[in-house]
């Protein structure tokens, strides 16, 4: 089975390092990807919407689980994310190793007591941490840069009379 590792890094991070440090690995260029974030009319309230590529992608890694889904999309708002094919399991573990040890953002789904008793609500620790079981989909794939637009309206919401009253 093969496997998608993501992960999401500061803006500023040194990316060129931690792909030498993958290939170290025997990972190839062809399965490494590096995307950055382009925030355009960045707002204070963190309400972005995607580009389609980006959306699509999201969607299709998590399409069993809103709450991780939303919480990656939050994280790699204005962030750097760096997604590692890998063939097998001990190679994805590998590379999320050296992801974490390069500084890595802990991307955890928020859950209440009773789903934590439960061990992760019944799924792999590892799909937490970014360890996806699926493969490179040529549909699906996150691009090199993704676009995020503020989906703010701007100007005033309550209608109003011609003194700029509420009624």
């Amino acid at each position: 089975m093969a496997y998608t590792v993501i992960s999401v890094f500061p803006s500023t991070v040194n990316s060129e390092d931690i792909i030498s440090k993958l290939h170290n690995l025997g990972i190839s260029n062809d399965d490494i990807i590096i995307s950055r974030s382009n925030v355009e009319n960045a707002e204070t309230d963190h309400q972005y919407e995607e580009d389609e590529k980006t959306k699509s992608f999201w969607d299709h890694m998590f399409v069993n689980d809103n709450e991780l889904l939303h919480a990656y999309k939050t994280k790699s708002v204005g962030s750097i994310n760096i997604i590692v094919y890998a063939d097998t399991f001990e190679q994805a573990q590998s590379a999320k190793a050296v992801l974490d040890e390069n500084g890595a953002i802990e991307v955890y789904k928020k859950t209440d007591e009773k789903a934590a008793e439960n061990d992760t609500a019944g799924l792999p620790q590892d799909v937490y941490n970014g360890i996806i079981a699926k493969a490179r989909h040529n549909l699906y794939f996150l691009g090199s840069e993704r676009v995020y637009h503020s989906n703010i309206i701007k100007g005033m919401d309550d209608p109003m009379d011609d003194l700029g009253s509420k009624d």
